[in-house]
């Protein structure tokens, strides 16, 4: 099936093969993507867009001798398979399989990790000048794409970068412009064109002859940047940073690609070449719909994705129904996400109040400051973000809501595990992170209703509040239309029992209901992390003669040690036991094995308590 495919195991191979056979390798990389991730499920739409780019890129430099430092990283599955990957595919971001993104311990080809977005550039302009301090040929490569160059991160680097004399190669994956075939064409003959030795030579040529006039010198070189910018507007601004740009070129066209990387292989000093291309390429349906193939789980390559009905709301349904409801009752609600429109739940937001609707592009940092400005002036900002996505606002979130002491309300997406996406997407820090911030509320709820409700209790609050919530489907609780505040810092008693007392936080309290069945303990839904509920803690460690803190967050600094702080304040004496996330990065996996390798099942759970009980 695969005659040219099955003989590539390096990028080594790949470079020994005619030129002339890479547009069949294209075709047997393309077949077999789509195959293997119908297979496992993964990232598709972006996959497919990249395979021409990636062949060429691998056919043109050295690697791994040279560095390529893909950005972001769902878009590296053909570098997977081109880099003796091929047979550990069927195992994608499964338990001991090959992970969804670049990981520098899986592979020496993986040059670096960039499971989040707007990194590459940093990255390699840090190795292009570690190359040029070690005085050695290596050329150092970043592939941005697929929205990442909308991150402030990428235009510091390119700000950075363009002063400097280091060898950096910047690839700009465009896959939301088109240009129309005339003009196409034409750019594909000037990128030849202005990255070819004899146009690099006549231009160091005609610097060295005019810098005797540093007048004239200027002037040419705007001459030349604006002539670019008139064939190519785009160019100019990637000039200003002081790069030489090149482009726009096809990205499916493997000879521009492999004569253009060719090219400027041999020219020195920072090189900006923007490519185009398509996302879902070559296959129909996900060519039609990249969103929908963006993201897919196991299909019918011959059918494609078919529609099946949710047996329970995932959480991001119960998030942009909330959100659709309280925007309908109060015109004050603005909604703001980071490039997260559909994972985020706010397709049907979108749609319905469009002038209230933000997606400021993965730029998580302008995102927080920007609801901080909405909130100075009379609005009620809810931003929709991912646990890990919103580490990258750190210090917005201190620095501009909490210590103005803001109503910007936080829906926190993706919190605890996450599954196959590892640990680079893993929510395990947030109640840690969160909870040591003044001024700030963090809720945590046990089901799908009381999220609503939670949603709700934060919106009214005028100080800034924070709702964080799992990954997927929760209980399947039935969800009450109407909606009422929770008392804030204030946990129920979920179960009465004896001796043992779970103290659980959010997705936590239904593995705990079960594991009490069997050790006739007390459950209490502690529902918020901060403020804690000292009465409720002081009570129970009264009353029983071990308090269990479950939490799917780092044991370190979350729900566990707030109890435990809480207990030293009051005077309380009482012996906790603290379940939660180990210190490590969880892998990859299975979203209920991991829970269950971490000891948060309900079997876990009582082996944990019977073991201290007996000890």
């Amino acid at each position: 099936m695969y005659p040219l495919l099955d003989t590539i195991n390096i990028p080594a191979q790949l470079r020994a093969l005619d030129r002339k056979l890479l547009p069949q390798l294209a075709k047997e990389l393309r077949k077999f993507l789509i195959e293997s991730v119908a297979t496992t499920g993964g990232h598709l739409s972006s996959n497919l867009g990249t395979i021409e780019l990636t062949i060429a890129l691998h056919y043109v430099f050295n690697t791994p001798n040279d560095r390529l430092v893909w950005d972001v990283g769902h878009q590296t599955y053909a570098h997977k398979i081109l880099t003796g990957r091929r047979e550990g595919m069927s195992k994608l971001r499964m338990n001991g399989g090959v992970a969804g993104f670049p990981r520098r311990d899986e592979s020496e080809y993986d040059a670096f990790g960039t499971a989040h977005s707007s990194t590459s550039i940093s990255a390699a302009l840090g190795m292009a000048v570690a190359a040029q301090l070690e005085n050695v040929d290596r050329r150092a490569i970043a592939i941005i794409g697929d929205g990442a160059m909308s991150a402030g991160m990428a235009f510091e680097a390119l700000n950075n970068a363009g002063v400097m004399d280091a060898n950096l190669l910047v690839i700009l994956n465009d896959n939301d412009m088109s240009i129309s075939r005339p003009v196409g064409a034409l750019n594909n003959y000037l990128a030849k064109l202005m990255s070819g030795r004899f146009y690099a030579t006549a231009r160091r040529a005609g610097e060295k002859m005019l810098g005797v006039v540093p007048p004239v010198l200027e002037l040419a070189k705007r001459a030349e940047e604006h002539m670019k910018g008139m064939v190519t507007p785009a160019g100019t601004l990637f000039e200003e940073f002081g790069f030489n740009y090149i482009g726009p070129i096809d990205g499916h066209d493997l000879d521009v690609l492999v004569t253009t990387l060719s090219n400027i292989k041999h020219l020195d000093g920072p090189q900006f070449l923007h490519v185009v291309t398509r996302k879902g390429a070559g296959y129909k349906v996900a060519e039609e719909d990249p969103i929908l193939y963006h993201g897919v789980g196991k299909f019918d390559p011959d059918q494609g994705i078919v529609s099946k009905p949710e047996s329970k709301p995932a959480y991001t349904k119960i998030f942009g129904d909330w959100l659709c409801d309280m925007a309908a009752l109060d015109s004050r609600l603005v909604g703001i996400t980071p490039a997260m429109r559909e994972g985020s739940g706010m397709v049907r937001y979108s749609k319905e109040f469009p002038d209230r609707y933000f997606d400021v592009g993965i730029a998580e940092q302008h995102a927080v400051t920007f609801a901080a400005g909405l909130a100075c002036d009379g609005m009620k900002p809810v931003v929709a973000i991912y646990s890990t996505f919103l580490q990258r606002a750190y210090d917005q979130l201190v620095h501009d809501v909490a210590i103005q002491n803001l109503p910007v309300v936080f829906a926190i997406d993706r919190a605890g595990l996450v599954g196959a996406d590892g640990p680079t997407h893993a929510g395990s820090f947030d109640y840690s992170y969160l909870r040591c911030i003044p001024n700030m509320t963090v809720m945590a709820p046990a089901d799908e209703n009381e999220c609503r409700q939670m949603l709700y209790t934060a919106f009214q609050m005028d100080t800034p509040t924070a709702v964080r919530y799992p990954r997927g489907s929760g209980i399947g609780a039935e969800v009450k239309k109407e909606m009422q505040a929770l008392p804030v810092g204030r946990g129920e008693i979920c179960r009465k029992g004896e001796k043992v007392a779970f103290l659980a936080f959010g997705s936590m309290v239904a593995p705990c209901l079960e594991a009490a069945e069997e050790l006739g303990a007390t459950v209490a839904n502690m529902r918020f992390i901060k403020p804690l509920d000292d009465t409720l803690v002081a009570s129970l460690a009264a009353d029983h003669s071990l308090l269990v803190t479950v939490e799917e967050n780092a044991i370190m600094g979350g729900a566990g040690s707030a109890v435990l702080e809480s207990l030293v304040k009051c005077g309380g004496a009482g012996k906790v036991l603290q379940l939660g996330l180990p210190d490590i990065f969880i892998d990859q996996g299975d979203h209920g094995q991991m829970l269950a390798d971490c000891g948060l099942d309900k079997f876990g759970i009582i082996k944990s308590v019977q073991e201290r009980l007996s000890s």
